[in-house]
């Protein structure tokens, strides 16, 4: 009997598009923005010569990057109390957060006392990606925070004290070729049974009124259904992580108009941002928002093998 996979609990929705994301790398010397987020278009395939190995016919995916700019800087302490990091400073630029949204923002002060930046543990970056200009038919902004990594807190903070009311493009922090991690939110299929949602073979006409369900919930002995048996209830829509995914490409606006399609891609459109095409698939169908971010198991520490496409489908059909 297959049971699906029982490294997911529990299958229930994901509370909102934009996945959380609850780690980050540290592994880089100087300070350097961790992640972004894009829309995903569709899938298509390529010619790849990663390395200067021999060529091969990879899937792959594009992803679609709206405009994006750093509009505050978040710093965390640790609470001596719980031991927990809590938020205790939060600089704006006021005119890139009226920008993103924020009713009354602050004005941007970039000195912080030496004393409160020895207290920080992480700093991150407020950044705002402004969906306007895709094919997703979406108009409101989308707000999400970065890690930096890499550094002390002070070397963490002019970092972002520099990149404060800026736009940050894709090859601004990601490199053809290098590993990332992708989460984003699963494709949603509804309420299901357990012959979809696990594989569960269905029962023999004879044996109950019942074919397509399962035998048994349990035994006797532990009065109680465990959680890995199988039984009805929401199929998709969950966040889902994905490791190690290669880059490919990291194109410009510039370079958009050569992988678009006469008729656009299925379901979403023709790209006019900065875009990454990824080795694979990744999760959720087109338009749905994908959170990027460097690989969290250091597949690169002993360097990026640059990948080269020579060949993208861009056929109608091939898409």
């Amino acid at each position: 009997m297959a049971r699906g996979s029982l490294q997911y609990w529990q299958k229930r929705r994901a509370y909102r598009r934009l996945p959380r994301v609850r780690n980050y790398p540290d592994g880089s010397k100087e300070p350097v923005l961790t992640g972004l987020i894009g829309y995903k278009a569709g899938m298509t395939h390529a010619a790849v010569n990663i390395d200067g190995r021999q060529e091969e016919i990879r899937a792959c995916t594009i992803i679609e990057v709206p405009r994006t700019e750093v509009y505050g800087i978040r710093l965390y302490k640790k609470d001596p109390g719980t031991n927990y990091k809590r938020i205790f400073k939060e600089i704006y630029d006021k005119g890139a957060a009226q920008r993103a949204g924020i009713k009354k923002p602050q004005d941007a002060a970039t000195s912080i006392a030496k004393d409160a930046l020895d207290a920080a543990t992480d700093v991150s970056a407020l950044m705002v990606a402004y969906p306007r200009g895709t094919a997703t038919g979406q108009h409101h902004p989308d707000r999400f925070e970065v890690r930096v990594s890499g550094g002390s807190a002070a070397e963490k903070f002019d970092y972002a004290t520099k990149q404060l009311g800026k736009e940050v493009r894709p090859y601004d922090i990601f490199k053809n070729g290098e590993h990332i991690d992708v989460t984003s939110v699963s494709t949603g299929k509804g309420w299901a049974g357990v012959i979809k949602r696990f594989g569960v073979a269905r029962l023999d006409h004879k044996a109950t009124q019942k074919t397509r369900h399962v035998g048994v919930l349990g035994s006797f002995g532990i009065a109680r259904v465990l959680y890995s048996v199988p039984q009805s209830g929401q199929m998709g829509f969950n966040y889902r992580t994905e490791h190690n995914k290669r880059i490919l490409k990291v194109g410009g606006k510039e370079e958009s108009a050569a992988i678009n399609t006469k008729a656009g891609l299925i379901n979403y459109g023709n790209i006019h941002n900065d875009f990454f095409i990824i080795d694979g698939s990744i999760p959720g169908p087109a338009k749905r928002l994908v959170r990027i971010r460097k690989s969290l198991s250091n597949r690169d520490s002993r360097g990026i093998k640059e990948s080269k496409i020579t060949y993208l489908a861009t056929t109608d059909k091939g898409i």
